[in-house]
C-alpha cells in the first residue's frame, strides 16, 4: 500500500526517481535538500528517509547524509518498490523478473495446495476460477484482473508455505501491472481461463502433479504473452506508431 499524506507523496516521487535511475547508487541526499526541493518540514523529511530506509533503498549515517543504495540491496519484494520499477523506463526487467519468480514458485505452490489446502480453501479457489471465466466471457477486464489476482493469492496461501504466501503481493503487482501498462491482449485469453479451472479442479481432487503442470502452463503462457506484447510495443516505438 502506498503511504498516504505529504510524506507518502514525497516517498513515492523519490522512489520513482530511484527506479528510473535519476538518483544513482552512491548519490548523497541531505535533509536540507529534501526540505527545499519538496517544500516540506524537517520532520516530514526525516519520516521520508525513515520509510525509504525501511525499503532498503537508502542508508542514513551521521555526518554522511542519506546515501542511495544499489538496487541489489533494495527490498525487491516490497510492493511499492515493485510499483516504482514497473513505472520506470526499465519496466521490462521487472516484468521479466516477476514472471521468472512466478514460474519458479507457482507450480510448487499448486502441488502443495493439492495436499494441504482445507476444503473451504479448495472451494474458494474454484470460485475465483469461475469468476475469472465469467469475466472473460463478459469482456470485463477489471473483473478479470481482480479474479486473477484473487485466484493466485489464494493458491499461494493454500500451499501451506508461509514464504510462498508472502509472494502473493508481488504476484498481484504483476497481474495488475499487465492491465495498467496495457499488456493484456485485446481479447481475454480463454485458454488461460481454462488452465485456471484445471488448476482448481486438480487442487480440489488432491492431484498434486496435475495441479503443478497446469499452474506451470499458466505462468509460461503469461510470460510468453507479455514478451510478445513488449516486443510489439518496442517495434511500434521504432516505427513511430502508438504502443
Amino acid at each position: 500500500m502506498v503511504p498516504r499524506g505529504l510524506h507518502g507523496q514525497v516517498v513515492d516521487t523519490i522512489g520513482r526517481s530511484l527506479a528510473a535511475g535519476e538518483l544513482r547508487s552512491g548519490q548523497v541526499l541531505r535533509l536540507e535538500d529534501l526540505q527545499e526541493r519538496y517544500g516540506v518540514s524537517r520532520t516530514v523529511a526525516r519520516e521520508v528517509v525513515r520509510v525509504l530506509e525501511s525499503k532498503r533503498v537508502v542508508s542514513s549515517r551521521p555526518r554522511v547524509g542519506v546515501t542511495v543504495r544499489p538496487m541489489s540491496a533494495w527490498n525487491l519484494y516490497d510492493p511499492q518498490v515493485i510499483r516504482w520499477r514497473l513505472a520506470s523506463p526499465r519496466r521490462e526487467t521487472q516484468l521479466r523478473e516477476l514472471a521468472e519468480l512466478r514460474a519458479a514458485v507457482e507450480p510448487a505452490a499448486a502441488a502443495l495446495a493439492a495436499v494441504h489446502a482445507a476444503p473451504a480453501v479448495r472451494q474458494e479457489l474454484t470460485a475465483h476460477a469461475r469468476a475469472l471465466t465469467s469475466a472473460a466471457r463478459a469482456g470485463d477486464v477489471k473483473g478479470f484482473v481482480a479474479a486473477d489476482a484473487a485466484f493466485h493469492r489464494v493458491l499461494l496461501g493454500a500451499s501451506g508455505n508461509g514464504m510462498f504466501a508472502q509472494l502473493a503481493e508481488a504476484t498481484e503487482e504483476l497481474l495488475v501491472a499487465r492491465h495498467d501498462l496495457l499488456l493484456l491482449p485485446e481479447r481475454l485469453d480463454t485458454d488461460g481461463v481454462r488452465r485456471h479451472l484445471d488448476v482448481a479442479e486438480a487442487v480440489a481432487a488432491g492431484r498434486g502433479a496435475e495441479a503443478a503442470q497446469a499452474a506451470g502452463s499458466i505462468v509460461a503462457a503469461a510470460r510468453d504473452e507479455v514478451e510478445r506484447l513488449l516486443q510489439g510495443c518496442a517495434t511500434n516505438a521504432l516505427l513511430g506508431l502508438p504502443g
